[in-house]
């Protein structure tokens, strides 16, 4: 059987404080379910709101805001049991 992929996207900005926390929450929630046997893949990547004008308009006054499989699953504060429990149901 082969593991589901599930698409991480964390969006923010430079110089966010709160961007910077909810990286280290999303790298390590990814380091745990990373380790499990039958944890579902992860392909992670970090998009820059001012580099994107949609992005902008849309997530502007929400970042860091992170998304799952393109579905907002919580912005500004990230709670590491909430993302983690996400990612395994």
């Amino acid at each position: 059987m082969t593991a589901r992929t599930i698409a991480l996207t964390l969006v923010g900005k430079p110089g966010c404080h709160l961007c910077d926390d909810a990286r280290e929450v999303v790298t390590a929630v990814r380091e745990e379910v990373a380790a499990l046997p039958d944890g579902p893949d992860v392909a992670y990547e970090e998009l820059d709101i001012l580099q994107d004008e949609t992005l902008f308009e849309r997530f502007a006054e929400e970042i860091p805001v992170v998304l799952l499989d393109g579905e907002v699953h919580g912005y500004w504060r990230i709670d590491p049991t909430r993302l983690k429990t996400a990612l395994l149901g």
